[in-house]
């Protein structure tokens, strides 16, 4: 009869072999007394003693951790069982389901470790389900999963099979506001929503999209996600299952599923194909029902190093010597979704060390990082950057990341901050560096405290690479050039490159992004020129003379590179006439 695992959990191994009467206490000893001279586990020596098998130890390592051992060498996957979970889950969690009540949505797994307990957490958030979890042999696990879920199915598969399912159907013509609690409540739970939702999550954190959309229109319900920038469309579920496939998302996001007249914000934390995701969901209420917007943050896809940027050599000289001066502002500009986050957390990441105290504001955090304190903004409940900055003058920082300078109390304490010995670095909505000059002096700052503590200003933009599969010479027709403001003679000599679309790129023939960066630094004369109010072209001419890049030139000397084509730095950068 088997030994209950409760009885075994937390003993060492030679104790829970010996309550599974497969060794002595006599064999045990020996190899202990062996495993003195050689590193080796224990499990492995009795098995090389020859006085147990490897089944047995991975039995009492199960036993180790409170978890039964089954022997699933006869075990056929029930053909019911099999739809519970999309093959991509089966596979990336190394798991195989082997029974699934539907009314209590209790699903039993074998894993083939009793440390897999992320996968455990992962299908009770994702999928719903009350999960129990038995450990198998390891070889008789992948042998399951190769011949039951080898064959991956696609978004279309899962709406084809959800079009016809009569229970959605009743949801149909429906307002949001009519249709009954109870009756979303049950869409949201369905296997199969639950399903559809996880491919297209799969689908898309495999494809590196930053956004995932679900939008409600009159006629259509459209999955879109935006990939280095763009969007594509997905294929479109039936209209009617919009309702359900929100409120999934909501359930996830531990959001009201009955508050469908107001914005809610919420997250998801996710592990897919091993690496931490982190999803940040806002709905909004529309005309045709809720528009869900789900922010991918995929930390392994984030370059958090000022060197892999984008920054050119001489800009990533000029950038690390403003962000290591001792105090000051340093303020990195351009519009929502250029990157400006990333900079900054990039600069943080390299300042970060066990000497330097770094406090944050953000709203919202974005990345969590180990030795930094950052502050959620809440305006809410009165917590905005103003606030978070007054209170971070008291907590004794060196460096301080304000998200954002919206307003004129922001911006003054930032000011006050950094006559007090501090690095404050921010960001700003701005089309180049010197707009932001005159930007800081629109919402009210004096113009000698500003010149007394502003030291730099970044402005970037982001642009796409060109696909590394795919790349190809080509010549670029003279219109291509105009938009430029350039003729055949400037670029004689040069090569041109563009991506001809390939799978690895969806066809696209881009691949990834990079940043174009303008930088602005002050020295006396231009804090003159400020003082006595001189407008921005003046500025902008001026820093150019002392060697400013601006965000096209460096848009020329990426396209001149092989890194980016002509079109995306028309579309990404302002012409200089």
């Amino acid at each position: 009869m088997p030994i209950d695992p409760a009885e075994l959990k937390g003993r060492k191994l030679g104790r829970v072999l010996t309550k599974m009467g497969k060794v002595t206490r006599e064999q045990v000893h020996e190899a202990l007394e062996i495993q003195k001279t050689r590193k080796a586990p224990l499990g492995q020596l009795l098995v090389e003693l020859g006085y147990c098998t490897p089944h047995d130890v991975s039995a009492a390592v199960a036993g180790q951790a409170g978890m039964e051992f089954v022997d699933l060498s006869k075990f056929e996957v029930p053909d019911d069982v099999k739809d519970v979970l999309p093959s991509e889950n089966v596979r990336s969690y190394e798991i195989v389901p082997l029974e699934f009540n539907k009314t209590s949505k209790r699903l039993r797994i074998a894993m083939k470790s009793p440390s897999n307990f992320r996968a455990v957490d992962d299908l009770r958030l994702l999928m719903g389900f009350k999960v129990d979890a038995v450990v198998a042999d390891p070889a008789v696990v992948d042998a399951l999963i190769k011949k039951h879920f080898s064959k991956s199915e696609s978004v279309s598969e899962v709406i084809g099979g959800l079009a016809d399912d009569q229970k959605f159907k009743a949801l149909a013509g429906r307002s949001d506001a009519s249709i009954d609690l109870e009756a979303l409540k049950d869409a949201a739970s369905d296997n199969q929503i639950v399903k559809l939702l996880n491919l297209v999550l799969l689908q898309a954190i495999k494809d590196r999209a930053s956004d995932i959309h679900f939008e409600p229109f009159e006629a259509e319900f459209k999955m879109r996600y935006r990939i280095d920038g763009v969007l594509y469309e997905m294929v479109p579920p039936p209209k009617h299952l919009g309702p359900a496939i929100t409120s999934r998302v909501k359930v996830m996001a531990n959001l009201d599923i009955a508050e469908r007249r107001l914005p809610q914000d919420g997250r998801i934390e996710l592990t897919v194909g091993g690496h931490p995701v982190d999803l940040r969901v806002a709905v909004l209420p529309t005309m045709h029902g809720e528009s869900v917007v789900m922010r991918v943050l995929d930390r392994s896809n984030v370059e958090l190093s000022l060197d892999r940027l984008g920054l050119r050599d001489d800009d990533l000289v000029t950038v690390r010597r403003l962000i290591n001066k001792p105090n000051g502002i340093v303020i990195v500009t351009g519009p929502t979704g250029c990157g400006k986050t990333t900079t900054l957390y990039a600069a943080l990441a390299e300042l970060n060390d066990i000497e330097t105290k770094i406090l944050t504001a953000e709203d919202p955090v974005e990345y969590d990082i180990d030795g930094l304190c950052q502050v959620q903004v809440n305006e809410e409940v009165g917590l905005t950057f103003a606030k978070a900055l007054r209170s971070f003058l008291r907590q004794d920082p060196d460096i301080i990341l304000v998200g954002e300078i919206r307003d004129l109390e922001t911006a003054q304490i930032a000011v006050q901050a950094s006559l007090t010995g501090h690095l404050v670095l921010s960001t700003l909505h701005t089309n180049d560096a010197p707009s932001s000059i005159i930007r800081l002096l629109d919402l009210g700052m004096e113009s000698f405290l500003l010149t007394a503590t502003l030291e730099g200003v970044v402005a970037q933009r982001l642009v796409r690479r060109i696909c590394a599969a795919c790349k190809e010479t080509y010549a670029p027709k003279e219109e291509e050039l105009m938009e430029l403001n350039l003729t055949p003679d400037d670029v004689r000599g040069r090569v041109f490159f563009r991506g001809r679309g390939c799978d690895k790129c969806n066809g696209s023939g881009y691949r990834g992004r990079t940043a174009l960066y303008e930088i602005m630094t002050l020295d006396d004369e231009l804090r003159d020129m400020v003082m006595k109010q001189a407008s921005t072209s003046v500025l902008r001419e001026y820093s150019r003379k002392r060697g400013m890049r601006t965000l096209r030139e460096g848009g020329l000397l990426s396209i001149y590179d092989g890194v980016t084509t002509i079109d995306e730095v028309v579309r990404e950068t302002l012409s200089e006439e």
